[in-house]
């Protein structure tokens, strides 16, 4: 079962610099990296840059897909008019199918704001204790929700359609 995680740090750095540790995580086969995404939010911007990991050409599309939409429900709706909010409340009604839910997304809203950082990591298979221990000393804050087989399934299926 994959696991969506977002990790939010303190600073408008952390996310690229733990992206890093968390890549060479994966070459020791401590944890897979289905796919990711940075966000980063300098104090002096009014809304964030975001970078997916991988490629957004062929497989790599549908996590393109996938992380547009997230972002859009977490940080663009509150700079866009009524008819827009309706038409990402009903989108994210539809994320709420693959497990992520409107109390996920207020999270992440209230927590990554201006001077913040985030890493969204779909991921798999970690070895908790040594990731844990290469982690230690970062400022950061977990949120997590995961995702079932099932949901996972269900959520590359919707964004694999042309």
């Amino acid at each position: 079962m994959a696991t969506l995680t977002v990790w939010k740090f303190h600073d408008a750095d952390g996310a690229e610099r733990v992206r890093e540790k968390v890549m060479a995580l994966q070459k020791q086969e401590l944890i897979t990296i289905h796919d990711a995404a940075v966000v980063t939010w300098p104090a002096d911007k009014k809304k964030p840059k975001t970078k997916q990991l991988f490629s957004t050409t062929g497989a790599g599309a549908a996590g393109g897909a996938f992380w547009g939409l997230l972002f859009g429900l977490i940080f663009f709706v509150p700079f866009f008019g009524m008819a827009f909010g309706a038409a990402m409340g009903a989108l994210g009604g539809s994320m709420r199918d693959f497990g992520i839910d409107d109390d996920f997304i207020a999270g992440v809203r209230e927590k990554v704001t201006q001077g913040t950082s985030a890493l969204f990591l779909l991921s798999s298979d970690a070895v908790v204790d040594r990731v844990k221990d290469a982690l230690a000393g970062e400022d950061m804050e977990l949120i997590t929700t995961n995702l079932s087989a099932e949901n996972e399934e269900a959520l590359a299926e919707l964004f694999a359609q042309d």
